[in-house]
């Protein structure tokens, strides 16, 4: 038994020593940067379309997927897609990395959590990644319509309404996390402020509360969304962040209010730009 136990030991560090030598590999820290720049770029494009639901002139999706379909049809736009997918694909893979053997300036409970955040992310970056790969493919259902119709399906039961209540309180309870992050200017933990001189370290400070706030604000509505197409049988809501713009765009004032959070998406767009300069990859 102690021979097993010996053996299991020695195959888990051997494990940790090989992911540890993956996450420090410079060529996975200069995808992961590159792509902090792909994201960067999907948000500004969503920041655009926003405006354009503001205004009244969008008829195409304003989520991530539909800013990867606008990109795509640009002159060179689906080589630009090919790169974010692979350079989303790198972050999701350092994520993913981060949360097995990272984070390891922390402790304890502070360490647990940090880790969990990193697994999340890996999630989030891998769907993006995914998403952008089907644009190249020429999948033509944008993920707001991909989640309605998931939704409709759901409806058909009990406990499928009940998984979609989960669902937009899980959603509404990032948007929330993502605000506090951002206004307690949690996201400086993560960047190599001592490299910043004073203005650039002021100027990342505003840019990141302003667009972790708008950011977490526009996903707090679309999971308030979902929960509201779970009671009601409307999978029509459950249209994800092309919803909660839209549903934005239609409250009193909605115009200037969708301009405030297009603003900041576009303020989180900058984040994105500061982190691939002065995240700790």
């Amino acid at each position: 038994m102690a021979d097993i136990y010996r053996r299991m030991t020695s195959l888990s560090s051997n494990a940790r020593a090989t992911a540890t030598r993956a996450a420090d590999n410079p060529l996975l820290e200069r995808l992961a940067r590159v792509g902090f720049l792909g994201y960067g770029l999907v948000h500004l494009l969503v920041a655009w379309l926003a405006l354009q639901i503001a205004f009244g002139k969008s008829a195409g999706a304003g989520d991530q997927g539909g800013a990867l379909y606008t990109l795509a049809g640009k002159p060179y736009g689906r080589f630009l897609v090919i790169a974010i997918s692979v350079c989303l694909a790198a972050m999701a893979i350092w994520q993913a990395l981060e949360a097995a053997v990272g984070n390891r300036s922390d402790t304890g409970r502070e360490r647990t959590m940090e880790r969990l955040a990193s697994a999340g992310r890996a999630v989030v970056y891998a769907y993006f990644a995914w998403t952008a790969a089907k644009v190249v493919t020429d999948a033509k259902s944008s993920s707001a319509d991909q989640q309605q119709t998931t939704t409709t399906k759901l409806m058909d039961s009990t406990g499928g309404r009940w998984l979609i209540a989960l669902a937009g309180i899980a959603l509404a309870a990032v948007g929330i996390g993502l605000i506090v992050y951002g206004v307690i200017k949690r996201f400086e933990k993560h960047l190599k402020v001592g490299q910043m001189d004073a203005r650039t370290r002021k100027v990342s400070r505003a840019l990141g509360v302003t667009g972790y706030s708008a950011k977490g604000t526009a996903y707090a509505i679309a999971g308030v969304l979902l929960v509201s197409a779970a009671i009601t049988y409307d999978p029509s809501k459950a249209r994800g962040l092309d919803g909660a713009l839209r549903t934005l765009s239609e409250q009193p004032y909605g115009t200037i209010l969708l301009t405030i959070v297009a603003l900041g998406i576009g303020a989180f767009a900058l984040v994105c730009v500061v982190q691939a300069r002065y995240r700790k990859v």
